[in-house]
C-alpha cells in the first residue's frame, strides 16, 4: 500500500532550476525520515539529501550542497527537492525514499523521475 510518486522531471539547461515533488501515501508520512537518491549511468546510486519528520534537520551530499534544498509539506504528505544552478553532472533518475525506521535505512522507493541537464 506504500506509494511514492515522483514528478517534476524533464529537460533543463545548465544553470537552470527544477522542482521535484514526491507524493506519499500508505504510511504515516509525518513520522518518517525521507530521502532523495539519484542514479546515473556509470556513477551508480548516490544519496542526495535527507530530512527529518518535522523538516527541521536536513543533510546534503557535498555535490549538491548550496544548490539543492529539501523540504516537506506534512499537511499534503509531499516531499520536495528544489534544484538550482543545475549542472550536466546532475543528470540522473531521481528517487524519493522513506525510512524503514531508526537504523533500518530506506525500505520503499518510488519509480523515479528523469532529470536531463543539457544545452
Amino acid at each position: 500500500q506504500v506509494q511514492l510518486v515522483e514528478s517534476g522531471g524533464g529537460l533543463v539547461q545548465p544553470g537552470g532550476s527544477l522542482r521535484l515533488s514526491c507524493a506519499a501515501s500508505g504510511f504515516t508520512f509525518i513520522n518518517s525520515n525521507m530521502y532523495w537518491v539519484r542514479q546515473s549511468p556509470g556513477k551508480g546510486l548516490e544519496w542526495v539529501s535527507s530530512i527529518d519528520p518535522a523538516g527541521s534537520t536536513t543533510y546534503y551530499a557535498d555535490s549538491v550542497k548550496g544548490r539543492f534544498t529539501i523540504s516537506r509539506d506534512n499537511a499534503k504528505d509531499t516531499l520536495i527537492l528544489q534544484m538550482n544552478s543545475l549542472k550536466s553532472e546532475d543528470t540522473a533518475v531521481y528517487y524519493c525514499a522513506k525510512s524503514g525506521g531508526r537504523g533500518h535505512g530506506m525500505d520503499y522507493w518510488g519509480k523515479g523521475t528523469l532529470i536531463t541537464v543539457s544545452s
